[in-house]
């Protein structure tokens, strides 16, 4: 597994096959998936072929990461980002519910962006949110992403769009 971000209390790395059962687990919770217009996992099988199919890191030099606990190295959801399709490049995050309210989505949005400027060289990122869902777009708004603008995303009408780029970026929490 390749490690790709160290921050104060996380490991970001890659996702691989050993990750399934907690990937199922993550995925199962209808309150994890509200607001995300993504379906729950069938089986551990599924997740484990949608992960030996995930090839985001081959194609395009980054993807969504395993993000581990450094004092446990308990798996506490994912976060990272995805070339999607309208050619942005889009940071998102997703937790246990049990992880929720810890800091951990800002934390590692937050190392995802320093990631993504820094060392990918990508000049913007945007993030999704329903609009519904206070924490992820309050976790935008931390990272001083700017709103961008209304619109509907995987089916879920009322989402928002932030985004920031790599200038705003390096003086807003550099």
């Amino acid at each position: 597994m390749k490690k790709i971000i160290e921050s104060d209390r996380l490991l970001l790395r890659e996702l691989d096959i050993s990750d399934s059962e907690d990937f199922y687990n993550l995925n199962s919770d209808p309150e994890v998936l509200q607001y995300t217009g993504d379906n729950s996992f069938s089986s551990i099988s599924d997740a484990e072929l949608f992960l030996k199919n995930y090839n985001d890191y081959k194609i395009n030099g980054f993807g969504r990461w395993a993000v581990i606990s450094k004092e446990s190295n308990d798996f506490l959801g994912w976060c990272g980002l995805k070339l999607n399709d309208e050619k942005l490049i889009d940071l998102g995050f997703r937790f246990f519910k049990s992880q929720w309210g810890k800091g951990y989505a800002t934390e590692s949005a937050k190392a995802s962006l320093d990631y993504g400027f820094n060392n990918l060289k990508i000049d913007e990122i945007i993030g999704r949110a329903s609009i519904d869902n206070k924490a992820s777009v309050r976790v935008l708004e931390k990272l001083k992403m700017n709103f961008w603008k209304n619109d509907s995303c995987k089916g879920i009408e009322n989402s928002v769009y932030y985004k920031i780029n790599k200038t705003q970026y390096n003086k807003e929490l550099r």
